[in-house]
Formats: structure tokens, C-alpha cells, sequence
């Protein structure tokens, strides 16, 4: 059942949005062209107030932009889609249902019948590592494995694109440190393409094959880095280090 890639190419042009605060017109995202190859993982970081969050929601089709657009295989986005599916920072996971039906929920609200959304979902359920948890609620869930749940809720749906809001951001050192293992095995089993928006800068040298930067300055261009490393990835290894202190570079940290 792991993912054959269903295409999921992301294709942004000329792609601006701003909010009004106080009176004042803010923008966030100016101008933005960028095109997401199928199957790549591509991890978005910038400073507070950069904008990364937003265009992941205008990527999902939770936000308009105020100009320009986004096209997903070549047809433009307008609203949410199937083909999409959001991992937010917090599970979210629904306290009445067990993991095997929070898990299916997403299926079975889409007409698909009980037994299949169970055998679906017990698939990714064992994919993400909890198939011993299938029959627990989520108030015995660990914030990893709670994340867990909401990774195998969204693969269950099978989408072509997956975007990630800071979905580790919660998470001890440790737990994180191994979830980010899972999310690069998971990546490569699913052939899914990933866009996922991150503070952590070795998070995102770990599992990007690209980082976009975006810039907080007004006027300033997005930047973007080609993570060419082999996988599974050595953090200790020379050219890992030298690709964090490039991205600490950028932020004036090193």
C-alpha cells in the first residue's frame, strides 16, 4: 500500500500576501516563484513574522493569496483539496475515538466503508510504529505517539502533497530527534511530496532536499539552498556541518 508517487508538483508564481495591523498593511510573502518537484522534500524556514506559516496555509488552500497563485499539477488552487493533506504542530487528535478511528475518520467521512477505512488505517498505524496501540485512546498517547497518530491520519487519506506546520515544534529533544528519523523513512516509503515549515535549522538540513528561506526584511528575496547529502543523513558528518552553519549564517548566528 506504500505510495507509488500520484504526482504532487506545486507550482507558485508571483505569489504576494499581506495583513493589515494597527492600520498598517504588513507584507508577508512578496512576489514568491518557486516550483515544489514531486516527490522532493522541500523545508521552509525565516524568521518570526517571514511569512512560513502563511504560505504553507496558502498551500493548503486555508488562506487566498492577494495575488499570483499556486498550481498543483498544473490546475490552480482554490480552497482545500484531496490531493492535500495538513500536519499541524498539535495533533488534534478527536478524545471519543480510539487511534484506530481517528486514524480512519478521514476515509470513512469520505463514503469509504468501515472495513476498508479500518484496514487502510491499520496499515499506516503500523507504518508510523503504533499498530500495539490501534485500540488506545488518545489520553494514553505520549506527545510523540500522539504526532504519530496525526502522521498516519494524514498518509491514510493517501494524498499527493503533504505540508507540515512545525509538527515536531512540541516535541523534547530526543522524542524529536527520533520522529525526524520516522519522517524521512516515512518520506521515502510514501514517495509523497513533503513541505514542511520549521524553526529547528538541523531539522530542516536532516530532511530537506532543498531549504527555502524567506526573508523578514522588506524587499528582501527568498533564498534557496540544495541539501545534497545522501540519506539516511550523518548529523556529525563534515558537509552536515557545514550546511547548519551556512543556514546560521543566514540568520546572523554564526
Amino acid at each position: 500500500m506504500t505510495g507509488t508517487n500520484r504526482g504532487g508538483e506545486v507550482s507558485i508564481r508571483d505569489l504576494s500576501k499581506s495583513f493589515t495591523l494597527g492600520g498598517r498593511k504588513l507584507a508577508v510573502l512578496r512576489t514568491l516563484n518557486l516550483d515544489v518537484r514531486s516527490g522532493e522534500c522541500l523545508v521552509i524556514v525565516g524568521a518570526s513574522g517571514s511569512g512560513k506559516t502563511t504560505l504553507l496555509r496558502i498551500l493548503a488552500g486555508l488562506e487566498a493569496a492577494d495575488s499570483g497563485g499556486v498550481a498543483i499539477d498544473g490546475k490552480p488552487v482554490h480552497g482545500v483539496g484531496a490531493e492535500r493533506a495538513v500536519i499541524f504542530q498539535e495533533p488534534r487528535l478527536l478524545p471519543w475515538l480510539t487511534v484506530l478511528g481517528n486514524v480512519a475518520f478521514g476515509l470513512e467521512v469520505r463514503g469509504v466503508a468501515k472495513a476498508d477505512a479500518d484496514e487502510r488505517a491499520r496499515f499506516y498505524i503500523a507504518l508510523v510504529g503504533l499498530a500495539e496501540f490501534a485500540d488506545a485512546w488518545p489520553s494514553q498517547l505520549s506527545g510523540g505517539m500522539a504526532q504519530r497518530v496525526g502522521i498516519a491520519r494524514a498518509l491514510t487519506v493517501q494524498p499527493e502533497i503533504l505540508l507540515l506546520d512545525e509538527p515536531l515544534g512540541a516535541l523534547d529533544a530526543m522524542t524529536k530527534i527520533g520522529m525526524q528519523e520516522e519522517l524521512a523513512r516515512i518520506w521515502s516509503e510514501e514517495n509523497v511530496t513533503m513541505v514542511m515549515v520549521t524553526h529547528d535549522l538541523e531539522e530542516a538540513i536532516y530532511l530537506a532536499d532543498r531549504v527555502l528561506i524567506l526573508p523578514k526584511e522588506k524587499g528582501g528575496a527568498a533564498r534557496l539552498i540544495d541539501v545534497d547529502l545522501p540519506r539516511p543523513r550523518d548529523r556529525s558528518e563534515s558537509r552536515f556541518v557545514r550546511y547548519r552553519e551556512e543556514l546560521l549564517r543566514e540568520f546572523g548566528l554564526h
